[in-house]
This record gives structure tokens, C-alpha cells and sequence, in this order.
């Protein structure tokens, strides 16, 4: 599935009925053709996050993915709009990670109680505008193994306030889950996965002025859209288009284009007025 950001993979504990995720709406799918069938989920994305999720279709199939997922999960891949610039074109984070009883993930020395080894490996995709695009490749499947290794290296990212981020230029956490290649867990061959990195990433990176659009594997270059055309300045069309940077763009109103009115004018000053008035036509 090619999960929205702000959609949780799976409700939280404690919420309403009303909050609707990604897995309600898989099992919805699944009853459309087995009534009694449901989704089973085999791993997840942050909510603020966007990209490829697997579910399973059955409990068979998710007991396999489950015990054997990095085995089976030949490769993931992400991309992620960071603050600053990496050193080097490419590179490995290997660190270790524990979570406090806040949920935050942070690095911790190798060996802690508790911690646990994560690999990610990076590489740059482009710079500009004070960010980077970067292209990373999972290892190991950690809780935000992602957002908390770029903070502690010094690249966080960008919409990531919980891990350090001083800008929102897209109006989201700017992680999205490129591409999954998994191999079938009963023998039946490989599946692949793709999914496009939303545009507002590359706008920060004055990507649109390049002609730059990303692809798994690198970026490459096409002619940049004409002005008018619905790629040249929104991600959707109409009134409720969005604005770069993240965000709708909004009609100012009436009211803040008309002169502000001036002040009423006090009694004593219109007293001081008139006698200044007066003087003056006695010196003429």
C-alpha cells in the first residue's frame, strides 16, 4: 500500500472509533472480496511519514513475514529531505539505539542494556537551499532507526521537531518510504514496490528550477514544467492548492486591502488645533 502521511499504519491504543488507519482501510479492501478476511500487518511507517507499507492478507503468510522479514525483505528503500549537508557523497550509520520511557529514540553506547544495533546506509542525492536529499537503505528495521540517526549525526529531518528539526518547509515530517523489495514468503518469486518522492521534497532544494525529479536510484533530469501546468506550482489544482513550502494558498481578504482608519482626534487636541489655527491668522 502507498501510505498518506498523517495516516497511522494501525490506531493507537485508546483511540476513538473514528480514527480511521491504513488498516481499516486494507481490511475494508480485503472484505470486498472475503467477508471474513482481514489485514494483517507486518510492519509500519511513522504516521507523519508517507510511502510502502506490506500488510498480509492472512495469518499464514503474516506468521512467515514476521519470523523471517529480514530474511525476506530483500531491500528498503527511503528518501528524506534533511537540514544542513552530509560530508561525502555516501556513507553507513551504524550505531546503536535505545528508547526512553517517552518513546524517543537516541544513540547509546555499544553494549547498553537495552539498545539495539541499527545500520542504515546513506547516499546524496542533491543539495541546495540549506537541505539535502538523501537516498537510505535499511539494514535493520528499527524504531525511528531513520529520524534518530540523521539527528545524531547533525542532519535531522526537516518537520522532525521531535528529533531536533528547526524547519517545517514541506508542513510534515519530509520521510517517505521509496521502495520495498520483498520475496514471497511461500517461494512464488519477488515482489517490488515503488512509490514516487512527493514533490514538495524537491522544492526546497529549488529542485522544480533544475528540472530535477527523483527516482529509486538517483536523480535524473526532465524539462521543467511550463508555468500554468499542474506540476509548475502546486501538488493539486483548484483553490485548495498547496503553496511551496507546504500549506494552502489563501485569498487575502477584503478587509486587509482598505487604509486603516485614523484615530478619532481627542477633545484637547482638537481644542490645541483650533488655537493653533487662530494664532497663525493673527501673524498673518
Amino acid at each position: 500500500m502507498d501510505k498518506p502521511a498523517g495516516m497511522p499504519t494501525i490506531a493507537p491504543e485508546g483511540a476513538s472509533g473514528r480514527t480511521r488507519s491504513l488498516y481499516d482501510w486494507v481490511t475494508e479492501y480485503i472484505r470486498r472480496r472475503n467477508p471474513k478476511g482481514r489485514a494483517a500487518v507486518v510492519h509500519r511507517l511513522d504516521r507523519d511519514s508517507s510511502g510502502v507499507v506490506v500488510f498480509a492478507t492472512g495469518a499464514a503468510a503474516k506468521r512467515e513475514l514476521m519470523s523471517r522479514w529480514n530474511q525476506l525483505a530483500l531491500s528498503r528503500r527511503y528518501a528524506a529531505l534533511v537540514e544542513g549537508a552530509p560530508d561525502g557523497e555516501s556513507g553507513v550509520l551504524d550505531t546503536w539505539l535505545r528508547e526512553n520511557r517517552a518513546g524517543t529514540v537516541y544513540q547509546a553506547p555499544p553494549g547498553t542494556p537495552g539498545a539495539l544495533r541499527a545500520v542504515t546506509r546513506w547516499r546524496l542525492l542533491e543539495s541546495g537551499g540549506g537541505y539535502s536529499l538523501l537516498e537510505l537503505e535499511l539494514e535493520t528495521g528499527r524504531k525511528h532507526q531513520i529520524r534518530a540517526q540523521l539527528s545524531s549525526a547533525g542532519l535531522p529531518v526537516a518537520g522532525d521537531s521531535r528529533y531536533g528539526a528547526r524547519t517545517d518547509p514541506v508542513g510534515r515530517l519530509a520521510l517517505h518510504a521509496v521502495s520495498i523489495e520483498l520475496e514471497r514468503p511461500f517461494g512464488d518469486g519477488v515482489v517490488e514496490a515503488e512509490s514516487p518522492v512527493p514533490e514538495s521534497f524537491l522544492r526546497p532544494l529549488r529542485g522544480r528550477e533544475k528540472g530535477l525529479y527523483y527516482v529509486p536510484g538517483g536523480a535524473k533530469q526532465r524539462p521543467s514544467p511550463a508555468v500554468g501546468s499542474p506540476a509548475a506550482g502546486s501538488d493539486t489544482e483548484g483553490p485548495g492548492a498547496r503553496a511551496p513550502g507546504g500549506g494552502h494558498m489563501k485569498e487575502k481578504s477584503k478587509q486587509a486591502k482598505e487604509p486603516k482608519k485614523k484615530a478619532q482626534k481627542t477633545l484637547k487636541e482638537k481644542r490645541k488645533e483650533k488655537k493653533e489655527k487662530a494664532a497663525s491668522k493673527s501673524e498673518e
